[in-house]
């Protein structure tokens, strides 16, 4: 299953503004290029970047009867900023965006090379065309039956095996999210222990260890 990623969809030409421009500048850019929000420049490279959001403007600016001449893009911009990485997958982006609120993030790696926003996921994600939920249950079909087949070829408790469970544990509890499904009492690699004792007092040794 390939999920889109944060480098597919996000938008490359990013206007960017220093923090100490005034409101009424990053308006007219805003304008300009019919943007939502603007990233707010680096001074140097150990600097982090920030963002200012029409919203800022909306609800800290112009709800106040503030002068935009006077206001200045770092009084009111948000920085740091959340950033997101190009790998990320889209799904995990709307998430972040979830949790958090924020509706627009630039993307970067070491240096900036965009910006994705809800609009960017709504217009570009393959979400519509491509639901994930059937699709993360044809994938844990699969994977069970891959786990099932190691254990008949490796045995139950080889590492192989084990490897394939957890990715069938991974699969499961991200159908149960996508699907909004409550999670099933017992997993299938809980009936898979119940077949195969062993391999659960691996599991839990495992888990010891790791602590």
């Amino acid at each position: 299953m390939i999920m889109l990623k944060a480098s597919q969809i996000m938008t490359t030409e990013v206007i960017t503004i220093s923090g100490s421009a005034t409101v009424a500048e990053a308006v007219k850019l805003m304008k300009l290029h019919n943007l939502q929000a603007l990233v707010v420049d680096i001074r140097n490279s150990e600097d982090a970047y920030g963002i200012i959001t029409n919203t800022d403007i909306v609800t800290k600016v112009v709800a106040y009867g503030k002068d935009t001449t006077k206001v200045r893009v770092y009084e009111i911009m948000t920085k740091p900023c959340i950033v997101v990485n190009p790998d990320l997958g889209v799904e995990y982006i709307a998430r972040l965006f979830a949790q958090t609120g924020i509706r627009i993030a630039p993307v970067i790696q070491g240096e900036l090379l965009g910006i994705i926003s809800e609009r960017d996921i709504l217009h570009k994600g393959d979400f519509v065309e491509n639901p994930k939920a059937p699709l993360l249950k044809r994938e844990l079909a699969r994977a069970i039956e891959e786990a099932r087949s190691l254990a008949a070829t490796n045995g139950a408790t080889s590492p192989s095996c084990l490897a394939a469970w957890a990715l069938v544990d991974e699969l499961e509890t991200e159908v149960a999210y996508q699907s909004g499904d409550d999670a099933p009492e017992m997993t299938n690699f809980h009936l898979f222990c119940t077949e195969h004792p062993e391999v659960l007092e691996i599991h839990h040794q495992q888990l010891v260890n790791a602590r």
